[in-house]
């Protein structure tokens, strides 16, 4: 009985192992299933799961850094991101949408309906107004504290673009969306290079689409090194002076859009680009998208005499003529169909070239675009960079028209000899008279000088890039010196400035029809194009009146006094010294009076901080007078010409850096 006792015991706890290993075996199938379920769910589903989750549990806030500063030439700030505070509400703790949008409406300047429908879009998370001012910040502040919003509104912190000089250049730099992405001008075109990085943050939620505390409160940092600032090769001086004689010129003329651009020569950047109408960035969608426009570069019109130039180019070049080559003016000349006449509508008899280039006869330069020929002066406008964009660093540029050589006829080259029948752009123009300048040599124009890492280091520096020669020196020298008679003497004098040598174009074109074709009665583009000091250039001035409405319509009369304004002004910031001298007939007007000479002081023995001492300058010369003030870090008026007989105030005076001394000149 007992060993049959022992035997059943013994089989039991052998059939208990059994068991035991049997469910062991199990649970290891069933661990490795599921082990293999989870590196399946992690290796091949893992991505798609995982957006599965953030989409129902996750609510998506990007948060923009600051972009690059934009300076000008001198460093001197033209664009910046500055961190304001965003307003967003969570909908589903909002109880009375429409108390909540009453009290926020006269704060965020929104109409209260618009606050309710972005409630209504329910979940957990809603914009309600993005870039608040620091006066609306401060605001929903206390509103928040008073009304114990603490569950249903918050801020944030964003990156805002703001433009200190507000209208300054606006055209130049454009503006950006609320998405901080480029729109239009510097930057949309460099839009990659400011760009800060983006941080892609996300609201946790709970199943009500609440957000949870901690994904509210946690935030995730990003390095700024991603964007650059950038220098643009504008002077905001110089930019200043060409929108200020703009402004005046749409007050004196009333045109329909003026424009004008200022570069240098021997490099090819441009220190001023300038449109009227303009707008301010800050507030860019106030205003209608054609003031956006930069129509410098995207503006096509008929350059008419202006194009001369260009013409007179290759007609010295080719030898076709000279300048003291003879031409008898009939006063009106016809080809084909084409009657072509004088901008009087008269004869001036015999004529030299150069005369036909100072009084820009249509019927001199007709007879040499036809013994040029079409082929030729298709390629003498390419050379100087016409038909083709210039590559400038700016959107919308547009390359103009030009005649295919193979399909002209003998009128298409009349009328291309006295710039119609062709488009160009204002900065085409410009480019090509400033290879004028520079001896002949075409330059690619620039707006961008210099771009650098965020933490000051530079990352690239643009330079100057010569495209080819367009005519040898000496058929340049030529062709300055045709240009020159236009300002001292021609159709340019009132582009004169007294004691400077200006070399220029003026131009009268009608506008063309672009709905029915052909041209509009009455209405014109009066254009100058120059460049100054013809010994040695420093600036090329274009400037655009389209469709002015009162006074004149002649380049020579609107346009040319535009420029007369800018090379002054100019000529004066950029310390260019008069190389002729200017005699000033003061007459027998019994109200003028001469300076009287203020005594000098001994030198100062203390200098207070921030201030200079005024050097002398007594019997120096204008050039002289004007290196020694600048050294000084001081500025001049220039009154009369000679050498120095007064200056006010006198030598060994203390006076602020800058200050402007009054300095006499006799003979």
């Amino acid at each position: 009985m007992r060993v049959r006792k022992r035997n059943m015991a013994s089989q039991y706890g052998k059939n208990m192992q059994l068991r035991m290993m049997k469910i062991m075996l199990i649970f290891f199938a069933l661990f490795l299933v599921i082990l293999g379920r989870y590196i399946w769910v992690e290796t091949v589903l893992g991505q798609e799961m995982k957006k599965r989750s953030q989409y129902q549990v996750r609510e998506q806030v990007a948060e923009y850094l600051p972009r690059g500063i934009i300076y000008d030439r001198n460093h001197r700030t033209m664009a910046i991101s500055v961190m304001t505070k965003s307003l967003y509400v969570d909908p589903s703790h909002v109880q009375k949408p429409k108390d909540l949008a009453a009290q926020l409406a006269p704060i965020l300047q929104m109409p209260a309906q618009e606050i309710v429908d972005k409630i209504g879009l329910g979940g957990g998370f809603v914009w309600l107004k993005r870039e608040m001012t620091p006066e609306q910040t401060k605001a929903v502040e206390n509103l928040i504290k008073q009304k114990h919003y603490y569950n249903c509104l918050g801020m944030r912190k964003e990156s805002k673009r703001y433009y200190p000089n507000n209208e300054l250049s606006a055209n130049v730099i454009g503006f950006v969306g609320t998405d901080h992405e480029g729109l239009d001008g510097v930057e949309q075109s460099l839009n990659d290079v400011l760009k800060g990085n983006v941080i892609r943050n996300y609201l946790s939620t709970d199943m009500h689409n609440r957000p949870i505390l901690d994904s509210i409160l946690h935030t995730t940092s990003a390095s700024p090194d991603h964007c650059k600032n950038v220098v643009l090769t504008i002077d905001s001086t110089i930019q200043f002076i060409t929108e200020q004689a703009l402004d005046k010129a749409m007050v004196d003329y009333q045109p329909a859009n003026a424009l004008a651009i200022v570069m240098d020569p021997k490099t090819g950047e441009v220190l001023a680009m300038a449109c009227r109408p303009s707008y301010n960035p800050n507030a860019f969608w106030k205003y209608k998208p054609t003031a956006w426009k930069n129509r410098c570069i995207s503006y096509v019109y008929e350059p008419g005499s202006t194009f001369k130039a260009v013409v007179a180019a290759a007609a010295l070049q080719k030898k076709i003529i000279a300048p003291n080559d003879t031409f008898v003016d009939p006063g009106v000349i016809n080809v084909a169909d084409r009657h072509i006449q004088n901008w009087n509508g008269e004869s001036f008899g015999t004529v030299t070239f150069t005369d036909i280039v100072r009084e820009s006869l249509n019927t001199g330069f007709v007879y040499i675009g036809m013994k040029l020929g079409g082929p030729t002066l298709i390629d003498y406008a390419k050379k100087f960079g016409f038909g083709r964009v210039t590559g400038i660093d700016l959107p919308g540029e547009e390359r103009g028209i030009l005649f295919d050589p193979k399909d002209m006829t003998a009128p298409d080259v009349a009328v291309t000899s006295i710039g119609q029948g062709i488009a160009v752009t204002p900065l085409q123009m410009i480019t090509a008279m400033a290879a004028i300048a520079n001896d002949g040599v075409l330059l690619k124009p620039r707006i961008v000088r210099s771009i650098y890492n965020h933490d000051g280091s530079l990352y690239k520096r643009i330079e100057p890039q010569e495209i080819h020669r367009c005519i040898d020196s000496s058929t340049d020298k030529t062709l300055t010196m045709l240009l020159e008679k236009v300002v001292s003497s021609g159709s340019g004098q009132k582009a004169a400035v007294a004691g400077y040598h200006i070399a220029g174009k003026t131009g009268t074109a009608q506008k063309v029809d672009m709905v029915h074709g052909g041209y509009m009665p009455g209405k014109y583009v009066a254009s100058f194009c120059g460049f100054a000091p013809t010994e040695d250039p420093r600036v090329v001035v274009l400037v655009v009146v389209d469709d002015p409405h009162k006074g004149s319509y002649y380049g020579g009369q609107v346009a040319a006094p535009i420029a007369k304004e800018i090379f002054s002004k100019v000529f004066r910031y950029l310390h260019i010294a008069p190389s002729v001298p200017v005699v000033e007939d003061l007459g027998t007007a019994p109200n003028v009076t001469k300076a009287v000479p203020v005594p000098a002081t001994p030198y100062p023995k203390n200098v207070p901080p921030g201030m200079v001492v005024v050097p002398k300058v007594l019997g120096k010369t204008i050039r002289q007078a004007t290196e020694i003030l600048v050294k000084a870090g001081l500025d001049i008026n220039v009154i009369g010409s000679g050498i120095c007989t007064e200056q006010n105030p006198a030598y060994n005076s203390i006076a602020p850096p800058g200050m402007k001394i009054e300095v006499h000149f006799s003979p």
